[in-house]
């Protein structure tokens, strides 16, 4: 799965398509001193939420210029739901709570996010020795658990309370220092090959050389000193069966978000999209249109203790997700 991009404004959407009704507008809400239309409280929300409002606009017209020309089934939207619910386990509700989203909401906004990915990579080549190679580097998805302290001593005592046969999860969830897996005895969910790379370099190192239920010695990092836990693993399948999923995975690695966003550009222009309201003519233009700072939490789970610095900061738990919306 990718990262999710969320509307500044969900609400906003409904509010665009409410200047479509007569030019005095549907009645929304009546008093004794008199009605609200719909025409009224759009202008309102034009006046006092501009910008979500133009990003919805973006959003609504993408969605219908992209769906003219790519699909998405229904088969894709439940894969991509049931991943959100794999990785992110028990604070699904949470996180669709936190948004204010029900599942047939997300589902609209993971619909938006593949239209947009698919038009990314539809000029995107990749050749079978690529692909090849890319599927012998590829490892298949494990369930990591941790515990983060802040020094060595306390690190050492916490391993030999686990080779005593300590619980790990309770151990997490008295000693870690993780807001966001603490109290999930450790937990950061299930990891995917890109997600790997989320964490900072000795977290990723020592993802590659533990074998289910091995506990790691303690890894110092930037953050502290890590015991690591791989709690499961899938089981990585023949070239055969992956080769459709390895092909996706390597075309999405050579797309960022500078030609995605270029690429998106391109479809816009060529529906020859324009924009009859004054006040959102800039709406489309590419320089307008850029991807926003808002995110849901991507499916790593990393945190404050896991995520390595980068370009895009992820925001895996809800810890993250709290910062981010983040």
């Amino acid at each position: 799965m990718k990262k999710w991009a969320l509307p500044l404004s969900l609400a906003a959407g409904v509010l665009v398509l409410s200047g479509c009704g007569n030019s005095e507008g549907n009645v929304i809400a009546t008093s004794k001193a008199g009605d609200v239309t719909d025409m009224e409280l759009y202008a309102e929300m034009k006046d006092k939420y501009g910008p979500q409002m133009e990003q919805a606009l973006q959003e609504l017209m993408q969605k219908k210029v992209l769906s003219d020309k790519y699909e998405v089934t229904d088969e894709e939207l439940d894969k991509e739901v049931k991943t959100a619910k794999e990785q992110l386990g028990d604070q699904y509700e949470m996180f669709l709570s936190q948004y204010g989203l029900d599942e047939d909401g997300f589902k609209e906004f993971l619909k938006l996010e593949l239209l947009r990915e698919k038009a990314a990579l539809a000029d995107v080549k990749v050749t079978d020795a690529e692909v090849q190679e890319y599927y012998d580097a590829w490892q298949p998805d494990i369930n990591v658990s941790h515990i983060l302290v802040a020094d060595e001593a306390k690190a050492k005592e916490v391993k030999q309370k686990l080779a005593d046969g300590g619980d790990f999860a309770a151990l997490a969830k008295e000693h870690s220092t993780d807001p966001g897996s603490a109290e999930n005895g450790g937990s950061l969910g299930w990891i995917d090959n890109a997600g790997r790379a989320q964490f900072v370099p000795e977290f990723t190192e020592a993802l590659g050389t533990l074998k289910v239920n091995e506990i790691s010695e303690p890894i110092k990092s930037d953050y502290g000193y890590h015991i690591i836990k791989i709690t499961d693993q899938k089981e990585k399948g023949s070239f055969k069966d992956l080769k459709d999923q390895m092909t996706e995975e390597l075309k999405q690695s050579k797309v960022d978000a500078t030609a995605s966003q270029e690429k998106l550009d391109e479809e816009m222009k060529a529906a020859d999209v324009k924009v009859e309201d004054e006040d959102f003519k800039d709406a489309f233009k590419a320089d307008e249109a850029a991807p926003t700072e808002e995110t849901l939490p991507t499916e790593e789970g990393a945190t404050e203790g896991d995520a390595a610095p980068t370009e895009e900061p992820a925001a895996e738990d809800d810890a993250a997700a709290t910062e981010e919306a983040k």
